[in-house]
């Protein structure tokens, strides 16, 4: 069975809750998956949750640059080996306007992936290239959130 790359961008919240969603259902489904998380590197009530799954759910977070390279030829092999059902690129749309990793790296781990891998690739301003590459697209809309009210992240909420 063939495997799609899905993307979820847009400015509004729930892109990563999606993402996580999908994973928790694979692992559900007793599929193996694989998780890397880009310019992130704080604990989180996430991380926790996921971490009971650690048979079947392996998660890296990389940050400041040199991590992101690393990272990536990560995820060049996870994404190849074709061991994880499902591999997520958590804020990897975003890592190249955080001059993280230009955008070509993003289409080169397309390249990568082994036929059957379903990959899921989360974060603001998703490049057009990238959007063409993808099987789905779905972009978040911000219609109106409370952190405008200055309501911060909330424990088990957001973070």
């Amino acid at each position: 069975m063939p495997g799609y790359v899905h993307v979820y961008t847009g400015n509004g919240k729930g892109k990563t809750t999606a993402a996580l969603g999908m994973a928790l259902r694979a692992a559900g489904a007793g599929w193996k998956v694989f998780i890397a998380q880009f310019g992130k590197g704080i604990p989180s009530s996430e991380l926790d949750a996921l971490g009971r799954f650690a048979d079947l759910i392996t998660i890296r977070q990389y940050g400041p640059h040199a991590s992101a390279e690393q990272g990536l030829a990560e995820c060049k092999e996870v994404l190849a080996s074709g061991d994880y059902a499902l591999v997520i690129l958590d804020e990897a749309n975003v890592a190249p306007m955080l001059k993280l990793f230009p955008v070509t790296k993003i289409l080169e781990l397309l390249d990568a992936r082994a036929e059957q891998v379903e990959l899921v690739i989360t974060g603001r301003y998703a490049h057009p290239s990238v959007i063409d590459r993808a099987d789905l697209v779905t972009e978040m809309q911000e219609v109106k959130h409370y952190s405008r009210r200055g309501i911060l992240a909330r424990t088990g909420i957001e973070r």
